[in-house]
C-alpha cells in the first residue's frame, strides 16, 4: 500500500508514462498517431485501478471510483477503436503534426497527452488517498457520472446509426444531436465533473480546490482544443451546416429550436 499522496502521484505519472510508451510503439506499427485516442480512456482506467489497489483511502469509495472510471474508459476506448478500424490517420493529427517526424510527434502528442492524463487523474488519486468526510457528495457525483456516461453513449450510438443510413442528410441533427452539436463531448465533461465530486469534493474543501483543475481542464479540452471546435473545422464545410449551427448550441444542450 502507498500511504503518501506524493507516492500515489508518482504512481499515476508512471502509469501514464508507460501508457504513452506503449502507444508510441503501437502507433509506429499501425502507422497512425490517432492510436493515442484509444489509449486515453484505458490510461485513466489503469490509473484508477492502480490507485484503488495501492491507496489507503476509504476502501468502498476508492473502488467505486475505479469502477466508474474503468466502465467509462473501456467503453470509450472500444468505441474509438471500432470507429477507427480500417481507416487511415485522423485528419486532426495530420493538421497538428504537419508531416513532422518522431520528435515532433513526441512533443506535440505523447507528452501533452501524458501530462493531461496525469492532471485529469488528480480526483481519482484523491479518492485513493483520503477518507470520505462528505459521503452524500459521493452519490451526487455518481449520479452526475451516470448522466454523463449515458449522454455520451447514447450520442455515440445515434451517430453510428446515422452513419449506417444510406439516405442520411449531410448533417446529423437527430436525437441528442438536435440538442447539442457534440453530445459525446458534453457527456464526457459531465463524467469528469461527476468523478471530481466523488473523488475530490467528497474528500474535503481543500482537496476539492486542489483537484478542481481536472474537470475544468477536461471540459476545456473537449470543447475548445481536441474536441468540438477542432472537429467543426471540417464539419463546417458540409451543406446545411450553417443553418444547423444557428439553431443547435455547440456544447451545453437545450431543447431543439425550429429554423428561423
Amino acid at each position: 500500500m502507498i500511504g503518501s499522496w506524493w507516492g500515489l502521484a508518482l504512481l499515476a505519472i508512471g502509469v501514464a508514462a508507460v501508457a504513452m510508451l506503449l502507444t508510441a510503439y503501437a502507433a509506429s506499427r499501425a502507422r497512425r498517431v490517432s492510436v493515442v485516442d484509444v489509449t486515453w480512456g484505458l490510461a485513466l482506467a489503469a490509473i484508477a485501478v492502480a490507485g484503488a489497489v495501492a491507496g489507503t483511502g476509504t476502501t468502498w469509495r476508492r473502488w467505486l471510483v475505479a469502477l466508474l472510471v474503468l466502465a467509462w474508459g473501456v467503453r470509450l476506448s472500444w468505441h474509438v477503436h471500432r470507429r477507427a478500424r480500417g481507416r487511415g490517420e485522423d485528419p486532426r493529427y495530420d493538421d497538428l503534426l504537419g508531416g513532422g517526424g518522431l520528435a515532433s510527434t513526441v512533443r506535440k502528442v505523447y507528452v501533452p497527452q501524458g501530462l493531461a492524463v496525469c492532471l485529469i487523474s488528480v480526483p481519482v488519486m484523491a479518492a485513493a488517498h483520503w477518507e470520505v468526510p462528505v459521503a452524500w457528495l459521493v452519490w451526487v457525483g455518481a449520479a452526475v457520472w451516470a448522466f454523463g456516461a449515458a449522454f455520451e453513449a447514447v450520442g455515440d450510438a445515434q451517430l453510428a446509426a446515422y452513419k449506417r443510413d444510406p439516405d442520411r442528410a449531410p448533417v446529423m441533427d437527430r436525437g441528442l444531436w438536435g440538442w447539442t452539436r457534440h453530445p459525446n463531448y458534453f457527456g464526457d465533461a459531465c463524467v469528469w465533473w461527476g468523478i471530481w465530486l466523488v473523488g475530490g469534493a467528497a474528500s474535503g474543501w481543500w482537496q476539492a480546490l486542489v483537484s478542481l483543475p481536472a474537470p475544468v481542464a477536461m471540459t476545456y479540452f473537449v470543447r475548445n482544443v481536441t474536441g468540438a471546435k477542432l472537429l467543426e473545422r471540417s464539419m463546417s464545410q458540409r451543406p446545411g451546416w450553417a443553418e444547423y449551427a444557428a439553431r443547435v448550441p455547440l456544447f451545453v444542450p437545450r431543447p431543439p429550436r425550429r429554423s428561423g
